[in-house]
């Protein structure tokens, strides 16, 4: 949530809950500023760096070696998204090209193939790519989180005792903290 709210470029931060989902164990939920039918490379990387920030609060908090596997569907998200900027969308270092040719099966039930239509050498460059990409989103996370370390605290609290909060009860919490900080 803090992510979402700090990073510029990111949808705004509508509601966060810890009240567990179907399989989530919690929610934070944005709502875009307008309807979008394509999206930029800067809207994308600041949704990545969002979607890292469940992880890098764990790993903030709790160390490296107490990370849980909560974040799973975000890290797959992440990597799904990190790996269409480079195949699909054209928008890393290796260019205005597509990687993978799709087969589209004619029969109902089937997924759709994707064969690789590159040289071993292009793979490992795809992914470097791939995770040079995750890696700079996850260290903006990570670098938002520390610098706003007390709001993360603060708002973990009232998580704790409230379960779900809106925007503008995040806002006037971190402005009644900063308030008082300040006197």
């Amino acid at each position: 949530a803090l992510v979402r709210i700090f990073h510029e470029g990111a949808d705004p931060l509508h509601k966060v809950s810890i009240i567990p989902r179907g399989m989530a164990l919690g929610v934070t939920a944005s709502l875009p500023i307008d309807e979008k039918h394509s999206y930029t490379k800067d809207y994308i990387l600041a949704e990545m760096a969002v979607l890292l920030g469940g992880r890098c609060a764990e790993e903030l908090v709790f160390g490296k070696d107490k990370i849980t596997t909560g974040a799973s569907n975000d890290i797959e998200r992440v990597t799904n998204l990190a790996r269409n900027l480079v195949c699909k969308w054209g928008m890393s270092a290796l260019g205005p090209l597509t990687f993978g040719k799709k087969d589209e099966e004619i029969f109902l039930g089937k997924e759709i193939a994707t064969h690789k239509d590159y040289s071993e050498k292009t793979a490992q460059t795809i992914d470097d790519q791939i995770i040079s990409i995750v890696s700079e989103r996850q260290e903006i996370a990570m670098n938002l989180l520390k610098q706003y370390r007390k709001e993360l605290d603060l708002v973990a609290n009232a998580l704790i005792e409230k379960e779900s909060l809106d925007y503008q009860q995040i806002k006037e919490l971190m402005e009644n903290y900063n308030k008082e900080a300040s006197e």
